[in-house]
């Protein structure tokens, strides 16, 4: 049995000892919330420099200049002059991606990480149920910061072979996957299914978040050299990986408290005696024990082939690998077609189309939080997910054709078509995920978030992957070819679920029905009681 004093984090043992008491079970689950959000934002944020340089590595020339374009003056320009050298790099491009092949060795770059990304999601999530969550985090956080500073470290070095390029996102590519499977193995550990969908559409706004900061990051840097926008990324999730390891207990059991959601606890038939248990822990008045029966150390990890086994697992993934296709091809090609792409007549500038793609990540916050709502109010996760998928067919189709139309057009309906993409994406990756890992299926102590996590989002990723890839060589015939390659891949992923959906929508059915016969009941028996008296 592992000794609290084995798990509990260095900083949060330090903060006990200043305080001189104990933080409540609440006050742990805000603080999980709040450095979960930050590292995957962290995460996220060192993705995007990749897309906000593909247009200065691979140019396109002559192209008419504006001074300024509506909305926020200077913020969406076009063709910004910087120094000298950052001139060069717009007229010039980078070796090797300055070739006719340029953007074709973009995608493979593309494709290289995210492949690496998938197939390292499967060992992750084991291992993640297996090791340290906290330890495991970090690592993984650490060593993608290194290597992201590395791809910048070849604009300053004059590195021009592709190799190089191609294996420093190979191996940050394995190094994030560690961080999906971790996190939400985390904020499963510490929330029920009660409102998970809402609490983590909420929370999962850390996927846009970091994509809006990694954007505006390393957009603010390009002027200085384009290695400066991999850089500044890249330390960020290092510092995140310190503050993990400083702060975040993975699970109740690490700081003393049981965990009232350990895997196997059926919450479907409602309030259960731990959930009970876990109310009583969010009184202030309430502390953990000084020698807990259980830690995160002592449980026992699922396999993959267990794993897949849990109802609903394999349809969920197979889901989000066209989900992922579709955000994924956002989120590494929309600067790039901004950038390439007449907006009212005119084309902004490499800078300016990394700030409005971040526009897109803000309409997948808003597209989170209502899917994870509705998902918890109709007790639908399929459903909701399912018609997300559908209405993203039309808002992209709108967008292509009439995106082109004025700056303001183009802003709403990008906001509309990253509601729709990301509010599926979201929900899976998140509480069905969370809800997966800690099925009724699984009985006894085990640990199956991680894996399960790691099962769903590494098929997703598989489609994140070809994607951008697919990208790479259709946008050269036109991007009215990659438009139809994410129309037909929303289409698949909404399909995919229908077998879900057909049985989620007969329990609502049931459901009403049930109630009205309640209600029935209940009004016929009034007039008897008044009888009767």
């Amino acid at each position: 049995m592992a000794r609290r004093s084995d798990v509990t984090p260095p900083g949060i043992s330090l903060i006990r000892s200043l305080r001189g008491r104990d933080w409540s079970f609440s006050s742990y689950r805000y603080a999980v919330l709040l450095i979960t959000f930050i590292a995957y934002a962290c995460y996220h944020a060192s993705r995007k420099p990749s897309s906000i340089v593909k247009s200065v590595l691979d140019p396109e020339r002559d192209k008419p200049v504006l001074s300024n374009i509506w909305p926020i003056g200077n913020v969406f320009v076009k063709e910004e002059l910087f120094d000298s050298d950052a001139r060069r790099l717009t007229k010039k491009g980078w070796a090797p991606f300055d070739g006719k092949d340029g953007t074709s060795k973009l995608g493979e770059i593309d494709v290289a990480f995210l492949a690496c990304y998938s197939m390292g999601m499967y060992v992750a999530g084991h291992l993640g149920d297996s090791l340290d969550l906290r330890l495991f985090l970090t690592t993984g956080m650490i060593g993608s910061g290194i290597f992201v500073v590395l791809f910048g470290m070849g604009y300053f070095w004059n590195i021009h072979a592709f190799w190089f390029f191609l294996v420093m996102q190979m191996i940050a590519g394995l190094f994030q996957a560690t961080g999906w499977p971790s996190v939400v193995a985390v904020i499963g550990n510490w929330f029920g299914k009660r409102k998970r969908g809402l609490i983590m559409g909420i929370w999962n706004a850390h996927t846009s978040v970091g994509n809006i900061a990694g954007s505006l990051v390393a957009a603010s840097v390009l002027e200085y050299g384009w290695g400066w926008s991999f850089i500044l990324p890249g330390a960020l999730i290092f510092f995140g990986g310190i503050l993990v390891y400083l702060f975040l207990a993975a699970y109740p059991e690490d700081v003393g408290f049981p965990c009232p959601y350990a895997s196997g606890n059926n919450e479907e038939t409602g309030p259960s005696k731990l959930e009970a248990q876990s109310q009583k822990f969010d009184s202030d008045d309430c502390q953990p024990d000084v020698n807990p029966q259980s830690s995160s150390t002592s449980r026992r990890s699922v396999g993959l082939l267990e794993a897949c086994l849990i109802p609903g697992v394999i349809p969920f993934a197979l889901c989000l690998f066209f989900s992922k296709l579709v955000a994924y091809t956002f989120l590494y090609w929309l600067p790039f077609y901004l950038s390439q792409t007449a907006i009212g007549g005119v084309y902004v500038s490499v800078k300016s189309a990394g700030n409005l793609s971040a526009l897109f990540d803000v309409g997948g916050i808003v597209g989170g939080i209502v899917a994870g709502y509705l998902s918890d109010k109709l007790n639908a996760r399929a459903l909701t997910a399912a018609t997300f998928m559908y209405l993203a067919i039309p808002s992209m189709l709108l967008y292509r054709f009439y995106g082109g139309e004025s700056m303001t057009m183009n802003i709403v309906l990008m906001m509309i078509v990253g509601l729709f993409v990301n509010g599926p994406y979201a929900l899976i990756t998140t509480a069905v995920s969370a809800d997966l890992g800690t099925h009724s299926s699984l009985k006894g102590d085990s640990r199956a978030l991680a894996t399960v996590t790691a099962i769903i989002d590494g098929t997703g990723s598989a489609g994140a992957a070809l994607g951008p890839l697919l990208t790479g060589f259709l946008s050269g015939n036109g991007w009215d070819q990659v438009f139809f390659m994410l129309v037909i891949g929303a289409l698949i992923a909404g399909l995919l679920l229908s077998r879900l959906v057909i049985t989620e929508i007969s329990d609502i059915l049931r459901r009403n029905q049930s109630n009205n016969a309640q209600s029935t009941a209940g009004s016929e028996s009034q007039p008897l009681l008044s009888d009767q008296r």
